[in-house]
């Protein structure tokens, strides 16, 4: 009888010879170090991740008085409870930044928003992942009162020439939206946009802005409050605009929840999606391939911004000196039913003459 085989940790040389690199090229990749080109490091981590391979960081963490863990935080709103976990937005976000975390052999501790100071400035960490920074944000400067490195999960809107931070390349998502709306036949586009203190409807507004400048399109644009519920807020801003003269053609909204918002709305005003007025989003909500009609949505890709902030922070805790602190994740637009109108339409064919 064959004893069943036992399982070894697979190695460093396993790796290298998988990768067709050094071992030296294996460690700077899983490390965040050394001036390596992204296809090579990209290369060392697939080769890792089929062999199982996890680096003991945490124990060379420890060994240099550090613990092995990252922060993931989340911003807070005063007394305000978000319900993070349920948003798929910071859903994806933290699957994304633990599944890196793991791969890399860190452990990820995400934090409540509901923290005491005492506890964001006491909680063992090498360094965080500060989740959508705000001008006036208590867990941020916490943090820096700490003296933590951090990375930011959306830019500052207050930045520092030494930030590090991800985001998503907010002009050409929406440029591709834009583009996608007029090639369906709209002609005035309008915008839902939060009042805010990060930097996400300031970034959405400059290249909505800069875009209707480039194509001599109108500017639309109805601003709402987003505290405490922005879904009334952002109903009523979506009538503001749709009682316009002449009225938009198509409405864009920013948050998870715009795209039924908007639906709401023009349910209101008698106004049939997509025959009478195009609708789309930006959101990682599955749930819009199911309305009706189903909503076209421009993902963020949290999920990759989780990935390259951990891969950020790794880098910054190993001081790597060539590493860029800011990175841009490119966005995905998955198009449907409610920015596709009907051929017959009357106005699509006026915009083809």
């Amino acid at each position: 009888m064959t004893s069943p085989r036992v399982w070894r940790r697979p190695t460093l040389d396993a790796v290298a010879a998988r990768a067709g690199v050094s071992t030296a090229t294996v460690s700077n990749a899983l490390n965040g170090t050394g001036r390596l080109s992204e296809a090579t490091r990209q290369r060392v981590l697939a080769a890792a991740g089929e062999l199982g391979y996890a680096p003991s960081s945490t124990a060379r963490a420890v060994a240099r008085g550090g613990t092995g863990v990252l922060g993931l935080t989340m911003t807070t709103y005063g007394d305000l409870p978000v319900p993070y976990t349920e948003i798929p937005y910071y859903a994806q976000l933290t699957l994304g930044a633990m599944a890196e975390a793991h791969r890399r052999g860190y452990l990820l501790q995400v934090m409540p928003s509901s923290m005491s100071p005492w506890m964001w400035l006491n909680t063992p960490m090498d360094g965080v992942i500060h989740v959508g920074p705000r001008a006036d944000d208590p867990v941020r400067s916490l943090l820096r009162e700490r003296g933590l490195p951090m990375v930011c999960e959306g830019r500052p809107p207050q930045p520092h020439w030494c930030d590090a931070w991800v985001d998503t390349d907010h002009e050409t998502g929406l440029a591709l939206l834009l583009d996608h709306l007029t090639e369906s036949g709209a002609r005035r586009i309008a915008l839902s946009l939060p009042q805010h203190d990060d930097a996400y409807p300031l970034l959405m507004s400059h290249a909505y802005r800069s875009w209707c400048e480039a194509h001599r399109t109108p500017v639309l644009v109805e601003e709402y409050a987003s505290m405490p519920d922005y879904f009334t807020t952002e109903q009523d801003a979506v009538r503001r605009l749709l009682d316009r003269e002449p009225s938009p053609d198509a409405v864009i909204g920013v948050y998870s929840d715009s795209g039924h918002n908007i639906l709401a709305a023009a349910r209101r005003h008698g106004l049939r999606v997509p025959r009478d007025l195009l609708v789309a989003c930006v959101s990682e909500d599955p749930d819009y391939a199911t309305t009706t009609p189903p909503v076209t949505t421009l993902s963020l890709r949290p999920d990759r911004r989780g990935e390259e902030a951990v891969d950020l922070l790794i880098a910054v805790l190993n001081a790597r000196a060539d590493t860029d602190r800011r990175r841009l994740v490119q966005p995905l637009l998955t198009p449907r039913r409610s920015t596709r109108r009907p051929t017959t339409d009357p106005r699509r064919r006026a915009g083809a003459r």
